[in-house]
């Protein structure tokens, strides 16, 4: 595909096209008081599986939503009837939120033929397209992991990059959380965020109708707060989530050289060891 959004005419028009699998990958933060699984189950887009993030997620860890080893992540993509020749498209119940994530996460694995539905299940629904609460068919496939390095950053390399201010960081999260004003959700995690890093709130590249503002309006706001396309980037957030909306926005601006941080605010505010600034952004990248 041309860009990594599809729009929801584009999708409805492929009804039986039997190489595009289509996925809810829906999450919400606890606050929000949803059950994911239970609203893809009330109602999905005839054929959708559910992409279950925090189900996918490392539990050898105590970071959440952390990418999987390769190899269980093949095994789980395969279950979920993702083969290798597939067409996938991600769609979540917010219009643009948690789909990112699960796109990013199988380019992290090597799989590039993966888009997002513009505007999700919201905009699907206003246009008064199909919806169903039939259990999808699933076919078990043959997924094979090609993890991409370059698409994925850790801690080590962010340390390392305060040195060699290589990457740009930009933070998605809120501006009173990056500038260290709001207490962090997660017990333990410091206030702040990365010295030298950029803020914009994933909200800002999210238009109001719920859908992907325009790559000429997303060229302006990334100039606006002085992140350069042309050099590499790096987007991190709370917890991998949001970083993945601004990591898209990017792409469609035209950005070649970008990352992800997986585990983004909460692994370095939980660090005593990992620097930390406050206050708006005191240099430039």
């Amino acid at each position: 595909m041309p860009s990594p959004l599809v729009a929801t005419d584009w999708l409805a028009s492929h009804p039986d096209d039997g190489n595009i699998h289509i996925l809810d990958a829906s999450w919400y933060l606890p606050q929000a008081k949803s059950d994911p699984k239970s609203e893809y189950e009330g109602a999905h887009i005839p054929g959708a599986v559910f992409f279950d993030i925090e189900a996918l997620s490392d539990k050898q860890t105590n970071l959440p939503h952390m990418m999987l080893l390769p190899d269980a992540f093949a095994v789980e993509m395969a279950k979920l009837g993702i083969g290798d020749d597939n067409f996938v498209v991600f769609y979540d119940g917010a219009g643009i939120y948690s789909a990112p994530r699960a796109l990013w996460m199988l380019k992290a694995m090597g799989h590039m033929n993966v888009a997002v539905l513009d505007g999700g299940l919201p905009k699907w629904q206003r246009e008064g397209r199909p919806i169903t609460a039939a259990p999808s068919l699933v076919r078990p496939a043959r997924f094979t992991a090609r993890p991409q390095a370059h698409l994925v950053r850790d801690f080590d390399a962010m340390m390392k990059n305060l040195t060699t201010k290589g990457e740009q960081v930009v933070d998605a999260r809120s501006p009173t959380r990056f500038r260290g004003e709001e207490k962090e959700p997660r017990p333990g995690v410091r206030a702040g965020h990365i010295p030298c890093s950029a803020n914009i709130y994933y909200a800002a590249v999210v238009d109001a109708d719920g859908t992907m503002l325009p790559a000429d309006c997303l060229r302006t706001l990334f100039a606006a707060h002085h992140v350069d396309l042309e050099e590499p980037i790096v987007t991190s957030c709370g917890s991998g989530i949001t970083a993945a909306i601004l990591s898209l926005a990017l792409e469609i601006a035209g950005a070649k050289n970008t990352s992800l941080y997986d585990g983004s605010w909460t692994e370095w505010g939980g660090r005593a060891d990992a620097p930390l600034s406050t206050g708006p952004r005191s240099q430039s990248i």
